[in-house]
Formats: structure tokens, C-alpha cells, sequence
């Protein structure tokens, strides 16, 4: 079975979908981010920009050479 990930953008929204899981009788999991809500806008404003870097993995301190 395949999972279903919602990120709400408010209380009303979240509301909602409780109502219609429950509704549904759909089990449900809620779980707090651990991020600063400030950095998470932060990440995604730059991931819209495309201001970041890609690193591989496999050669990190490759990626990391001044060129």
C-alpha cells in the first residue's frame, strides 16, 4: 500500500483533512517537523532559485575544490 504525505498550510487545512481521514476511517500519523520553520522557507526559497550546490556523494571533498 502506498502512503500519502500532506503538509498543511494551516489550521483550518489541517482541520479538514482530520475530518476526512477520519471520515474515511483512513488511519492517520501525525508528526511535528523538528525544523525551524524560518530555515525550512529558507531552503525552499533557494531550492526555487536554484541557489545551491550539488555535491555527489561519493566524492564530497572533490566538490568541494575551488576551481
Amino acid at each position: 500500500m502506498e502512503a500519502l504525505i500532506i503538509y498543511p498550510e494551516n489550521k483550518e487545512q489541517m482541520a479538514a483533512l482530520k475530518a476526512v481521514a477520519k471520515a474515511l476511517k483512513v488511519k492517520t500519523k501525525i508528526e511535528k517537523s523538528s525544523y525551524n520553520p524560518e530555515f525550512v522557507k529558507m531552503i525552499e526559497m533557494a531550492e526555487k532559485r536554484a541557489n545551491f550546490k550539488t555535491i555527489d556523494p561519493n566524492d564530497v571533498w572533490g566538490s568541494l575544490r575551488l576551481k
